[in-house]
């Protein structure tokens, strides 16, 4: 998904969908081809992990020798395909094991994503306070497996409303969350560091020790990546 020009705004917040495309390169092993994305460049990992303007949604231990940074939105139809059928199996077989740390950071292209990623910030029963990662992940999974019920619903609104109510969201929480301007602006905060200070200008990007890579990855694909880290 390519980025647009936006600042998003509280008015915006239920605004429409974006797509996006990746190229893929080969990469061959011993036993088998297999496909791994082409890098497109180098980032500076120690910049990249210092703090940002909201706290880190992480997992895996501080010290895994790969560190996986995610920059998505809610509204890419490839990130949802990453998160639905790769994420839970590289998180088994990495991240689980203390081999891989997983970073998301919020890289809306339109708002209604911002809105998405509003609402998983926001603890559901006290919306003034942030959520943790225990709620964070599950509520981005939840939305993303749900990315065609809510995402281009004419009333997006309502739709979103219905998606938080699972999360344990009132009307009320729901609302107080998507009006607190703080929070807006430290999710769009969150995407312009990312476009300004690493490069990022598509959705799913993916910053792993030091390279940048673009696009949807499979299970295989992205195995493939960090066991030639490890």
């Amino acid at each position: 998904m390519q980025m647009s020009e936006m600042q998003l705004t509280k008015r915006q917040l239920l605004g429409g969908v974006a797509a996006a495309t990746a190229g893929l390169a080969v990469f061959s092993s011993a036993n088998a081809a297999v496909e791994i994305p082409k890098s497109d460049g180098d980032v500076d990992m120690e910049a990249v992990l210092k703090p940002g303007a909201l706290p880190e949604m992480a997992l895996g231990k501080d010290d895994a020798k790969v560190t996986i940074v995610e920059y998505m939105s809610m509204t890419c139809p490839h990130c949802a395909h990453f998160h639905t059928t790769t994420f839970d199996e590289i998180k088994k077989k990495y991240v689980d094991t203390g081999k891989a740390r997983f970073i998301i950071r919020e890289f809306p292209f339109d708002p209604r994503a911002a809105a998405a990623f509003m609402l998983a910030r926001c603890n559901p029963s006290k919306p003034e306070d942030l959520s943790t990662p225990e709620q964070y992940f599950p509520m981005v999974s939840m939305l993303f497996k749900q990315q065609q019920t809510w995402a281009a619903a004419e009333d997006g609104r309502t739709a979103l409303l219905q998606m938080s109510k699972l999360a344990g969201f009132s009307e009320e929480s729901f609302t107080k969350c998507l009006t607190n301007q703080k929070l807006l602006d430290e999710v769009n905060a969150t995407r312009e560091r990312g476009s300004k200070d690493f490069g990022v200008n598509a959705t799913p990007t993916f910053l792993i020790n030091g390279k940048r890579y673009s696009g949807d990855m499979s299970v295989d694909i992205m195995s493939a990546l960090i066991d030639s880290l490890l």
